[in-house]
């Protein structure tokens, strides 16, 4: 997969985790046969036997249920057991990111969290673009590998719509094959 696939990749999932899924979007992925299929099956079926309508309800309401009042895809609230979201460079993933030259402008997102997956996606999507594939390896084996697989395993299984269940299933998935593709192409010794 080259670096203009990958970048795809993670802008979707980054907007897949930013907030709830919109008329247009739900629109878009009716319109994409493949890529529901890639996500998964059942998603597939439910969005073609469903109206849009009522998919976006039903987005809607899993979404805040997984990712707002149960529990937020923030890094440092899932690896830190205080239950507090660091801010600055006490934050790793924000250090992560000055380390390696980056600025995440906070001001331009509703986002509160340096560390929100929807973020660090983004962070993979721009690293993908630059063709940075060291540091996206190393963003990888040091951040969303060590929280984010076992953190979807845990939303997967509170998830009501085939799309969440199955969403947790591909960015679990696709996370893997991306650092294996990574890698392969850079070696071990590349991080």
């Amino acid at each position: 997969m080259d670096n203009k696939a990958r970048a795809f990749v993670y802008a979707f999932l980054s907007r897949v985790f930013e907030k709830e899924l919109g008329k247009k979007e739900i629109e878009d992925l009716k319109k994409s046969p493949d890529l529901l299929a890639a996500i998964g099956e059942e998603t597939k079926n439910y969005f073609n036997a469903t109206d849009t309508q009522e998919i976006e309800e039903a987005l809607n309401i899993d979404f805040n249920s997984l990712f707002i009042i149960n529990s937020q895809p923030v890094e440092s609230l899932v690896i830190d057991s205080t239950g507090e979201i660091l801010v600055g460079l006490q934050n790793p993933v924000m250090f992560f990111y000055f380390e390696n030259g980056y600025e995440i402008d906070m001001n331009r997102t509703e986002i509160l969290a340096p560390d929100h997956l929807a973020i660090e996606f983004g962070f993979m999507q721009n690293l993908a673009y630059r063709d940075e594939d060291k540091t996206a390896l190393k963003f990888l084996q040091n951040h969303l590998l060590q929280w984010v697989p076992p953190y979807l395993l845990a939303m997967q299984k509170v998830a009501q719509t085939p799309f969440y269940k199955d969403i947790c299933d591909f960015t679990t998935d696709y996370l893997f094959s991306d650092y294996e593709l990574l890698r392969k192409e850079i070696g071990d010794d590349g991080v």
